[in-house]
């Protein structure tokens, strides 16, 4: 074998090993990758029941239902759609109705969104640039007047 033969075979051979291993994270990640998503998006069926995704948009005005149980259920819309939000455990503190939210978790077979983690923003000029982006497309973005006057 001449210099050259042996140094394609070599640079061949790790062009596959990284081929392998590339495609052997991307499996190993591939449950563990969560997409943002908007109400809107999840009404118009783009998203498979059980695939695990980020919810964005606002607490919806006169929605947060606490039961006995421990679970708060609440709807979050971005103007377009609203989607019904179930989340056991405790709640950010600064989570309210009219606040920007992210969500994670997966959407059942009855089209309730199971939350497993809710992320409220953390002052008053953030919101998550997913929420943010999506709300405005939908010309439906909450300013401070807009809060003060549903309130």
């Amino acid at each position: 074998m001449t210099r050259k033969q042996r140094r394609l075979t070599l640079i061949g051979l790790a062009g596959v090993v990284i081929a392998v291993a590339t495609g052997l994270i991307l499996y190993a990640l591939d449950d563990k990758i969560a997409f943002f998503q908007s109400p809107s998006d999840i009404a118009a069926n783009q998203i498979d029941v059980g695939q695990r995704i980020r919810l964005g948009g606002l607490v919806s005005m006169d929605s947060v239902e606490t039961s006995d149980s421990g679970s708060v259920s609440f709807k979050v819309e971005d103007g377009g759609a609203d989607i019904k939000v179930v989340y056991v455990g405790i709640l950010p503190d600064l989570f309210r109705e009219g606040q920007g939210i992210v969500a994670e978790g997966f959407v059942d077979e009855g089209g309730v969104f199971r939350a497993d983690q809710v992320l409220a923003k953390h002052d008053e000029n953030y919101m998550p640039k997913e929420v943010y982006e999506a709300l405005k497309e939908q010309d439906h973005v909450y300013d401070d007047e807009t809060l003060k006057q549903s309130n």
